[in-house]
């Protein structure tokens, strides 16, 4: 009967430091989210939107007109409407600024918020394509069965390397923040 006073004393505790495991655990968990974002935009990867709205148009750049660069263009939708890009592909000189339009259609009888996230490939040709103008910095909303053209307005960077002569900008849409709220019936 002496091991039971004992063994409730080791119960105690090992429950305070499993306590403090499940507090620590869920500490980690809060502070991972804005942890993960700085690590991903310090990288380059992953990177949500690219901050690419400090870029301006490119004043007295240097056009090279001894280089081409076909530049795809892909949308993904995740969610009600149609998105596709209006040009599938063109083929611009490094340093001239161009503009290529994405086409988005709400299929639904409601508003919807999405956001557009860009990827690259290949991935070293990321820093080099400067968006000046992109849907793809906020949030758009459209209303119930609207269509809507969006534009990109950017420049390949000169500094692009020689060996990159495709690059593909691909935008997967989808909706933030959840539906909207219907009105009481």
């Amino acid at each position: 009967m002496s091991d039971a006073p004992a063994s409730r004393g080791l119960n105690r505790t090992l429950l305070g430091k499993l306590i403090v495991v499940a507090i620590l655990m869920f500490g980690f968990a809060y502070a991972l989210n804005p942890f993960y974002r700085q690590i991903c935009e310090a990288l380059g990867i992953n990177v949500l939107t690219q901050k690419d709205g400090t870029v301006s148009a490119p004043v007295n750049t240097q056009i090279d007109t001894s280089r081409q660069v076909v530049v795809e263009f892909d949308g993904n939708a995740q969610g009600p409407w149609r998105f596709r890009p209006v040009t599938h592909s063109m083929t611009v000189h490094p340093g001239e600024l161009v503009t290529a339009m994405y086409e988005v259609v709400n299929t639904q009888n409601r508003p919807v918020s999405a956001q557009a996230i860009p990827s690259y490939a290949p991935q070293n040709a990321m820093p080099h394509f400067k968006k000046v103008e992109c849907f793809c910095f906020k949030q758009q909303t459209l209303q119930a069965n609207e269509a809507r053209q969006m534009p990109v307005v950017f420049f390949i960077d000169p500094a692009l390397p020689r060996e990159v002569k495709t690059i593909t900008l691909s935008y997967t849409f989808f909706e933030v923040g959840g539906l909207e709220k219907t009105a009481a019936r």
